[in-house]
């Protein structure tokens, strides 16, 4: 009988995939959750990561001529019923604050008192409170394009959580934009989703397909919904993010108006955007193995970390300055918008469990150095992406940080491009498709599926019947679906003008 690989991580992903991330997140220190149901603690290295990608993100936002602020985290409900699809679609999901204060009851304890004259509810997202704002601020076509994003979080009422994947608070950035005509809100929308691909492809090496969602998976009261998806490893579809042209309903409902050039009132086009805290779960899932987090360098709170390996007592002194010069060196250089980040982990614990930590936590490069190697002036290098070890030059070392580096990151877009073509098939049989979302094992039901490219009809019928059937959705209809050619709808058989993407998703 083979010998089983020893994992820093049990249960694996073969074994048992959902209770595999929950432990990644554990291990590698991201988050845990917190005393209140459904709500977690990012831990410094989780946000550290976040931070990473709020930086990035901020940056191409602000590139392309949009401005931070922020808003209220408390909406009156009056807001929330001038748009009565939105409210509809986020009812269920919302918390409501009634109460302003609290007073010792007979008993002694707390108990809500001083009813507000309307109640509040806690951000789920903010079109209609920024709408008001944005009725305030725009009075003519000068006052456009209105371009404004903020950084905050949101509660929406979860039953079933997951840390990072779903909670009941989240972080997140939301964009809201208002503008002078349709093309140019669409062409906001549009622009939007591809900043989220780049991001997504370029930081976070995780591909993505992009495209339209269906009436029925459309943000509520929108005219279109815009989407990145990704392929996890179980094979489930990941929303990573969307972009939403709202047409003129939001603007009508908040009364957005402008004095046009014709010297007539024309309410303004709008479009919101967002993407969450959920992107760390993409990532885990993207990359992540049975040791662990696999950091892509673009975002990894830190590149590099140098373990001294201290036997001697004697040692320690000459050893940790060889470190830090090393650690030195290295922070001069520059890999691509950041300094090269690195740790010296000096602390005094067995260096087998140190090691092991930062092999769950990801880091995208460990560096030993022991009596041998400083006295060789080298260094014992590993790469968590391959798990190659070998040692190095440390001149070489520090010389080819940045390619080492670069190749990391290249590598994991190339690892997750790879897994998704192979677990991506075109099917055009009804009994085929049946059988590719059908598990084949009980225990791992994961070990199926993938994206599904079929024709549908464009019917609601033939989509609810396939996700009631099959929890199977429509991920995304492709923009140049047309390309892909004419069939027949996988449900009903009528004509369909090309192929959508089927998935199983979170």
């Amino acid at each position: 009988m083979a010998k089983q690989k020893k994992t820093a991580i049990t249960p694996t992903r073969e074994e048992n995939y959902p209770e595999w991330y929950q432990q990644v997140v554990r291990a590698a220190e991201l988050a845990e959750n917190s005393d209140v149901r459904g709500c977690m603690v990012i831990k410094p290295w989780g946000y550290a990561l976040w931070e990473n990608i709020r930086r990035g993100l901020d940056k191409m936002f602000k590139a392309t001529g949009h401005e931070n602020a922020y808003f209220p985290l408390f909406i009156p409900l009056s807001h929330l019923e001038k748009e009565a699809e939105h409210v509809d679609g986020f009812a269920k999901e919302c918390a409501v604050v009634t109460h302003h204060r609290l007073e010792a009851g007979p008993d002694g304890k707390l108990v809500p008192a001083g009813e507000l004259e309307e109640p509040l509810v806690v951000r789920p997202t903010s079109e209609t409170i920024i709408g008001s704002t944005f009725a305030k601020w725009i009075q003519s076509y000068r006052d456009l394009p209105l371009l404004i994003n903020q950084w905050a979080n949101v509660v929406r009422w979860e039953m079933r959580t997951r840390l990072f994947l779903r909670t009941t608070e989240f972080l997140w950035q939301e964009g809201h934009t208002a503008h002078e005509t349709e093309k140019e809100a669409m062409e906001e929308t549009r622009l939007i989703l591809d900043l989220y691909k780049k991001f997504a492809e370029e930081y976070m090496a995780m591909p993505v397909l992009i495209g339209e969602k269906t009436a029925g998976e459309r943000f509520p009261g929108a005219v279109s919904t815009l989407c990145i998806e990704a392929m996890m490893q179980d094979r489930k579809a990941l929303q990573a993010g969307t972009s939403h042209f709202l047409g003129q309903n939001f603007a009508k409902a908040s009364n957005i108006q402008y004095s046009s050039r014709e010297g007539g009132k024309e309410f303004a086009w709008t479009t919101s955007w967002g993407v969450s805290t959920r992107l760390i779960g993409g990532m885990i899932m993207t990359h992540g193995d049975d040791d662990g987090m696999v950091m892509p360098p673009r975002l990894a709170p830190s590149h590099v970390v140098i373990l001294p390996i201290i036997r001697k007592e004697e040692d320690r002194e000459s050893i940790l300055e060889y470190c830090n010069d090393l650690a030195t060196k290295l922070r001069v250089q520059r890999f691509h918008d950041r300094d090269v980040e690195v740790v010296v982990d000096d602390r005094d614990i067995n260096a087998g469990e140190k090691g092991w930590g930062w092999v769950k936590k990801g880091i995208p490069i460990r560096a030993e150095v022991g009596p041998r190697d400083m006295a060789n002036n080298s260094v014992f290098m590993a790469r968590r992406d391959t798990g190659e070890k070998q040692g190095v030059d440390k001149d070489e070392f520090v010389a080819n940080i940045i390619q080492t580096l670069d190749g990391i990151q290249q590598n994991l877009l190339q690892r997750a491009l790879d897994f998704r073509a192979e677990n991506t098939k075109e099917i055009d049989s009804h009994d085929e498709f049946v059988e590719f979302f059908t598990p084949k094992n009980k225990e791992r039901p994961e070990a199926h599926g993938g994206f599904a490219m079929s024709h549908w009809c464009g019917g609601e019928e033939c989509e609810n019947k396939i996700n009631d059937e099959l929890s199977v959705t429509i991920r995304t209809v492709p923009f140049d679906r047309g390309e892909t050619g004419a069939g027949e709808c996988i449900c009903c058989g009528k004509p369909s003008p090309g192929h959508v993407v089927f998935a199983k998703s979170y």
